[in-house]
């Protein structure tokens, strides 16, 4: 695998990068196979918009 500057991937290594996308693959796997109930669209941009706004003020 071909060395990327920052302004082309911010892993420092090729293997930090595998490693990354193994990881991000499983969690969207799991997130896929999940029974649990999804958030409505509405709902969780509310949630976003609170942790953005907590920012903000911090």
């Amino acid at each position: 695998m071909a060395k990327y500057s920052p302004i082309e991937s911010e892993f420092e290594t090729p293997e930090q990068e595998a490693a990354y996308d193994v990881w991000f693959r499983a969690k969207v796997e799991a997130a896929m196979a999940s029974k649990e109930p999804g958030i409505p669209h509405d709902e969780a941009m509310a949630r976003m918009q609170a942790i953005l706004d907590r920012r903000k003020t911090a």
